[in-house]
């Protein structure tokens, strides 16, 4: 059983210690714990979506055709996942103080995501049996670092909603941090899907398969450069720190009233994506 433990955690361990490791000021313990946590009832939550869908015939577990595969992907396990997470997310940083980075966003969603990858992945081990190996090293390079990947996007997305002080750019965010992840989940699992349609020739199967790949492939490299790219904004001397924001929308107060945002904004462009 710890075995089967170490197997589902260890990805989810070591994608999450990634990302957490170039947070400049590194988020509490307890609420990272806690992002986990949401994140594994997130996978409780989803099926709230999933089930009635499925009752209905919007899709079904066992898919024929590449239609088939597209609707139980996209309805069966994309957008309730995505929602649920979301909604976990929310749950975890609505009132959260230590929340107060754009970088954080990252570490919180991966912390949701990983944690719903975690559980998900024990399920599936204790029910794998005897392929319980071939399970394990599938799911560590494919299905964790997918969840990580459309954690990654969330939080990139739910930050710029939460710190950007542009109205047109708050909207876009809010609606691309459900749909962006929803999107590339849908992809993902459409892939899987068709891959292992019995209809399938073995030639289209590998196909597939090798897209698969190639897809995961540029789906880390994204968010690898993205990570990378906030952590080196977050250390950045200059331009917007959002552990200072409270100040800067206030800065039309400070000063005896002289608006002060453009002496940290020559360039007249505020917006939190830009610095």
């Amino acid at each position: 059983m710890l075995l089967i433990f170490c197997a589902a955690a260890l990805p989810a361990i070591v994608l999450f210690w990634f990302v957490y490791s170039k947070d400049i000021s590194p988020e509490p313990g307890n609420l990272v714990m806690k992002g986990f946590f949401f994140g594994a009832l997130a996978t409780l939550v989803s099926s709230v979506f999933s089930g009635p869908m499925m009752v209905m015939g919007v899709f079904t577990n066992n898919p024929s055709s590449l239609i088939e595969a597209a609707k139980t992907a996209f309805f069966g396990a994309a957008i309730p996942e995505e929602t649920a997470k979301l909604i976990m997310l929310w749950l975890l940083l609505r009132h959260c103080k230590d929340f107060d980075e754009r970088y954080d966003g990252l570490v919180y969603a991966a912390a949701v995501g990983l944690g719903f990858a975690t559980l998900e992945n024990l399920l599936y081990l204790l029910s794998s049996g005897f392929s319980f190996f071939q399970v394990a090293v599938s799911r560590a390079f494919l299905a964790v670092p997918g969840h990580f990947a459309f954690a990654i996007v969330m939080g990139y997305y739910y930050s710029k909603q939460h710190f950007s002080w542009n109205a047109e750019e708050k909207r876009g965010a809010a609606w691309k941090m459900w749909a962006y992840p929803v999107l590339l989940h849908g992809i993902y699992d459409t892939i899987c899907f068709a891959s292992g349609l019995e209809s399938m020739s073995v030639f289209w199967s590998t196909i597939l398969t090798l897209a698969l790949f190639w897809f995961c492939w540029r789906m880390f490299v994204h968010t690898r450069n993205r990570i990378i790219a906030e952590a080196a904004s977050n250390n950045s001397e200059n331009g917007f720190y959002a552990k200072h924001r409270d100040f800067y929308r206030n800065a039309e107060n400070n000063f005896f009233g002289r608006d002060m945002r453009h002496y940290y904004y020559p360039d007249g462009d505020d917006s939190v994506d830009e610095q």
